[in-house]
């Protein structure tokens, strides 16, 4: 006859799932794994600083060269497809490099007569704005007022002996003249960095593959090196002509709406809305700057921005969303906050390269398990999973 189950191992099984956890060990040589965990994030953290610090400093090498590996990055499945036909890869990189600096030349010939008509016209146009949106700004004429009273009672108050020094700032010329020639010297860089990067084919992912001693590690960094490229390339090229499409939509607006020069806003308009979010804004505030000096009425001149924020609002709510889709796959606030830190770290060309910055960072993370954790934050909203609920006790 079998013998009947007893309750001590069920008391005992109770009495050991109801038990405190046992206590952490404590030791010298847990006190020193401590010290060095604590230690190993210090240095991470000063490393972190000094990576920004030289990045800060170091912007007028290392920006042509981001710049440069992005177009390379975009145009390498071009390259690689033709290849593959029979067509060498110099031949098509420079077919390729010549195109898109023919396409920039004629994009600076057609802004430089309403840019530089612009700039000379700034201070006039700037009094013509202040004195049409003085109506706007009546609320703040009480303390315009009361400062000016309190500027000439301190300039009255200073002594007649003392020499006052000011110190002058360099004209908006000169100042545009500068900009030009950096910008002319950052686009060439770009462009010829760009070229060798498409001509030399796979050289480089050979090289990155022959770093490798395992077999594992070579195919995973082949695999993020691929998905970097193809994420990128995706990317930018359907955010090229999805911009195209916008500014075509708003150069149309501003020439129905009687705005000067409808080309220019066109032009403008493709080219801000590289700028996440930034983009979007500055063109809502310049079209409405320029409406409140063009017309008589603030109700039209209202029109004008409205316009510019519909049609960008249906691009970034309706249209990118479709064309994207789950390409992209990285959630908003993440996107902000790179956009910030790149614009404050590097300005507008900062700010352009912060999202395919933020996709070969996504590519990486997904690739390598110790960045998961860090890559799924950056990630997409995904829906939560159902929760089963608890038993009443």
């Amino acid at each position: 006859m079998q013998n009947e189950p007893t309750g001590e191992p069920v008391t005992g099984v109770v009495a050991a799932r109801d038990a405190p956890p046992a206590p952490a060990p404590t030791g010298p040589e847990t006190v020193q794994l401590n010290h060095l965990v604590a230690i190993r994030r210090l240095l991470g953290f000063i490393l972190l600083v000094l990576v920004i610090m030289g990045l800060y400093f170091a912007r007028d090498v290392i920006l042509p060269l981001m710049i440069g590996l992005l177009i390379a990055l975009t145009f390498s499945p071009v390259v690689r497809s033709l290849h593959r036909i029979g067509i060498a890869p110099p031949v098509t990189a420079t077919a390729l490099i010549v195109s898109l600096a023919a396409v920039i030349g004629i994009g600076a010939f057609i802004l430089s007569g309403p840019v530089s008509d612009w700039i000379s016209q700034a201070p006039r146009l700037g009094d013509q704005l202040r004195e049409r949106a003085q109506t706007l700004l009546a609320s703040f004429e009480a303390v315009q007022n009361a400062s000016e009273q309190v500027s000439e009672l301190a300039n009255d108050a200073e002594d007649p002996t003392v020499q006052r020094v000011a110190v002058q700032t360099p004209g908006i010329l000169s100042s545009a003249v500068g900009s030009v020639a950096s910008v002319l010297t950052t686009t060439i860089v770009t462009l010829v960095l760009a070229l060798f990067l498409l001509a030399s084919g796979d050289l480089f992912y050979i090289k990155l593959i022959e770093a490798f001693p395992r077999f594992g590690d070579k195919k995973r960094a082949l695999r993020i090196v691929y998905g970097i490229e193809r994420r990128v390339s995706r990317y930018l090229l359907s955010v090229t002509i999805i911009n195209a499409g916008l500014g075509v939509v708003i150069g149309l607006a501003m020439w129905g709406a009687g705005m000067p020069s409808p080309i220019i806003w066109a032009i403008g308009a493709f080219l801000l809305n590289f700028l996440p979010y930034i983009g979007a804004i500055s063109g809502v505030a310049l079209s409405a700057a320029v409406a409140i000096v063009h017309y008589d009425h603030l109700s039209q001149a209202f029109l004008v921005p409205a316009l510019y924020l519909a049609a960008t609002a249906i691009e970034g709510q309706l249209v990118t969303p479709i064309v994207l889709g789950r390409r992209l796959e990285l959630n908003t606030v993440s996107v902000f906050v790179t956009v910030i830190f790149w614009g404050w770290l590097w300005g507008v060309p900062g700010a352009l390269i912060a999202v395919p910055f933020l996709v070969c960072l996504k590519v990486v993370c997904d690739n390598v398990e110790a960045l998961h954790t860090f890559g799924n934050f950056l990630g997409a909203r995904e829906p939560l999973p159902e929760l089963e609920a608890e038993p009443a006790e």
